[in-house]
Formats: structure tokens, C-alpha cells, sequence
């Protein structure tokens, strides 16, 4: 295990509830050392935290411990885990924020956080963050194993939301569908780029509208022009240069989108 802790948080950086964490954290593991992904989700989001980290983990050293509290179930029964995988331990709610990753990789082991012996305490009804999923990811850090910090789960019982998927039809054409909306209302969708090779080129049909062709870099279309590109994570994304494309389309998460080869 890494003594490397990452943050994803909805608490924003004008209140003290970040620092009040990794305080508790650095009392328990005084070596580990923090990265921030980002403090900035909306408020309760669990979709684009589920995203944030799924754009993130990958680049981080194997054994890094993924912190994740964007918990609108704070204080209910919602279960506290820990979940092992191949590359990297994750702590977060099982609230549907770890279900892109759980779509990536294989579980090796999860485990419910009810050993209350590697809580902080007393512990708030709504603050887990800093009493429970902090502790738990310093244990962690500082060599406590998975299997200490509580129950064993099966991690097919794991909270999930639907992970869309691209569609290849039988006319050669694809349906995609919008799978995040980020801060600048750029649409990134569920098709890898791998699938783009299918054909030398596309014409995409989003919101009624079309857009011929895939561009590398949002300058080579002029200003407040819709365009299509691969995002820096290998995935189709519907944009407008210096503009907001899910406002200009009307677009929402799970929208299709629609590709045909060139030609048809």
C-alpha cells in the first residue's frame, strides 16, 4: 500500500472541512503525503465525482489510496467501504461514486467500515469524512491491512448507476451517449477512440444537428463552432470553441449521439 492519499471532495475551498481531514489523517500517518484531484464537485454529485475520478486514478502510482467523500447520504445506512483493486485501494461511500472505476477493474476485496476501533472519535452524524473515510485511508497508509477495517462484502452488492455504452448498429453507424457534462459544458460521451477506426471518417449527428468530420484541437474550427474531438482520455466529446455545448444543444447525460461513416 502506497502512503500516497488522493482527495475528491463536494466541500469546496472556502470552509476548513478538507483541513480538518487531513489533520486527523496526518495524526494517524504522519509519513503520508496528499493530492488533491478537486474539492470542487457541485454540491451532492456523485455522477461527475464518479468521473473526476475515473479521469484521474489511472495516472497515479499503483498503491495510491483514493479518497472519495461526496456523500449526500451522510449519517443513513448507506455503507462506509474500502475497495481493493489491482492498481490502487479506494475509500468512499457505496453510494454510486466508485461505479465507473468498477466498471474498469477487477475487485480483489471490499470491505464495510465497521471496525470501530480505526474510526476518529466521538464521531458527527455529518462529518464521515473526517471521522471514518479519512481514518480509514490513513490505516491504510500506514499498513493496516483492507481486511482490519471491518466486514468482508461481496463486491457484486456494491451501489452502482447505469454505465452507458456505445452501440455498433448494423449499418456500420454507432450510437453513443453523452456520459459527462463538464465545466466548460463540454459533452464527452462513452465511445473509446478505438472504435473510431472502424471507419477513415465520421459524420456525427447530436441534438438534430450534424458535425462532419473529427478535429484534433477545438482551433481548427472557428469561434462558437460545434465540433468533435477525442478528450485527453480517449473518449468521443461534442464541443462548441469558446462556447458551452450543452447549453447550445440542450444536451444532458445519457443523450444519444450518433455516428455514420462517411458516405452514408
Amino acid at each position: 500500500m502506497s502512503g500516497l492519499i488522493t482527495l475528491i471532495t463536494d466541500f469546496g475551498l472556502e470552509d476548513g472541512h478538507v483541513g480538518a481531514m487531513k489533520g486527523v489523517m496526518l495524526g494517524i500517518a504522519p509519513a503520508a503525503t496528499f493530492t488533491d484531484i478537486t474539492h470542487l464537485v457541485p454540491p451532492q454529485d456523485i455522477r461527475k465525482a464518479a468521473y473526476a475520478l475515473l479521469t484521474a486514478y489511472p495516472h497515479f502510482p499503483l498503491g495510491t489510496i483514493h479518497l472519495i467523500v461526496v456523500d449526500p447520504g451522510v449519517g443513513t445506512d448507506r455503507r462506509a467501504v474500502a475497495v481493493q483493486t489491482p492498481c490502487a485501494t479506494f475509500v468512499a461511500p457505496d453510494n454510486g461514486v466508485l461505479s465507473y472505476v468498477l466498471a474498469r477493474e477487477p475487485v480483489q476485496a471490499a470491505v464495510s467500515l465497521t471496525n470501530r476501533r480505526y474510526w476518529r472519535h466521538p464521531v458527527s452524524p455529518i462529518f464521515h469524512g473526517r471521522d471514518i473515510f479519512g481514518p480509514a485511508a490513513a490505516h491504510l497508509a500506514a499498513g493496516v491491512s483492507l481486511e482490519e477495517l471491518g466486514a468482508i462484502i461481496d463486491p457484486s452488492t456494491l451501489v452502482t448507476f447505469p454505465v452507458s455504452q456505445p452501440q455498433r448498429q448494423p449499418d456500420g453507424s454507432i450510437v453513443a451517449h453523452v456520459q459527462v457534462i463538464d465545466s466548460f459544458g463540454n459533452c464527452t460521451t462513452d465511445l473509446p477512440e478505438d472504435w473510431l477506426a472502424a471507419a477513415s471518417d465520421w459524420t456525427i449527428e447530436v441534438a438534430g444537428r450534424r458535425i462532419h468530420g473529427l478535429r484534433q484541437t477545438f482551433g481548427q474550427v472557428a469561434t462558437n463552432e460545434l465540433v468533435a474531438l477525442v478528450d485527453s482520455e480517449g473518449y468521443l466529446m461534442i464541443a462548441v470553441r469558446n462556447g458551452d455545448a450543452a447549453h447550445a444543444l440542450g444536451l444532458e447525460v445519457n443523450d444519444e449521439v450518433r455516428l455514420y461513416p462517411a458516405g452514408t
